[in-house]
């Protein structure tokens, strides 16, 4: 067994005067590089984590930690000075008796551990329709060198917004002959154009003419996959809106949200001769009057 080095391993110089609060963020920060969460499948890296966790277990109890200080001073350090150049075995049997209880041969060796490389995580924009349809979108990184590489990323239709996609092998370089990282995209769907995301519903608006809206009429309204034909109320309102099922955003292969329609009554701002003419006559004949009405609907 391997008398293991837990200042290295929790990448602390070697100090006793190494304090808990030093212990615990360098334990955080080689738990999340070596996590298996993070390493799926890396038997290296499963045992760097057993290791970098069995190093805080003892360095954060400050007796265990004064009695690994003093053992590793006692039995390895003065030795290592004298012998770094050869690394022969060290004798430590009453050491690791100390910690496991057994008679056991110990060596300091170099850590060859192959290790994955870190993973890069990056985050792309996407319009509704884009999202919605699908799409492709060029990602540029560079690497260590300096250089930029290109890389094309096929986004499937109807992608949830927050979803994270991952292409393996394309983060940093991994460490003794380990794998490289992997590149984790984050998916974020932004209101573009006349579309707006609610939850898996989509809104637009509509915009009528004051006749239509008062008349009512069949017009036509610009859906996410295509033109739908629906009926205006007669008395239609400002801001009053019209839900059309299955219309909206993916909610799964087989259902999708409510396409939310809101009108909006626009005023013609010049009027021809004509127009100011039949205004002026509505205006005298209409009954119609704003303050005698409360909640129009």
């Amino acid at each position: 067994m391997i008398f293991k080095n837990y200042y290295k391993l929790l990448d602390l110089p070697k100090n006793v005067k190494s304090t808990q609060d030093e212990i615990k963020t360098a334990y955080r920060v080689q738990a999340k590089k070596f996590h298996p969460d993070v390493n799926i499948k890396n038997k290296a890296a499963e045992e760097r984590f057993k290791d970098i966790s069995e190093a805080y277990r003892i360095l954060s109890d400050p007796i265990q930690k004064k009695k690994y200080d003093r053992s590793w001073n006692n039995y390895v350090g003065k030795r290592m000075h004298r012998e770094m150049a050869s690394q022969r075995e060290v004798r430590a049997n009453d050491i690791v008796n100390m910690f496991f209880g057994k008679n056991i041969a110990t060596k300091v060796v170099e850590d060859k551990t192959p290790l994955k490389g870190e993973n890069i995580e990056t985050t792309i924009e996407l319009s509704v329709k884009e999202a919605f349809d699908g799409t492709e979108k060029k990602i540029c990184l560079a690497s260590a060198d300096g250089k930029k590489k290109n890389i094309l990323l096929k986004i499937p239709a109807g992608i949830k917004n927050g979803k994270k996609m991952r292409i393996a092998g394309k983060g940093k370089k991994g460490i003794n002959g380990g794998n490289d990282g992997d590149l984790i995209i984050g998916v974020k769907i932004v209101d573009s154009g006349i579309y707006k995301m609610v939850g898996d519903d989509i809104n637009v608006k509509l915009y009528l003419t004051p006749w239509d809206a008062a008349l009512g009429s069949k017009v036509a309204v610009d859906g996410i996959d295509g033109q739908l034909s629906i009926i205006v109320p007669k008395g239609t309102q400002n801001g009053d809106k019209l839900s059309i099922p299955n219309k909206g955003y993916y909610k799964n292969s087989k259902e999708r949200g409510n396409l939310v329609v809101s009108a909006e009554i626009l005023i013609p701002k010049k009027l021809s001769d004509e127009e100011k003419r039949l205004f002026t006559e509505l205006k005298k004949k209409s009954s119609f009057n704003t303050k005698n009405i409360v909640n129009i609907k």
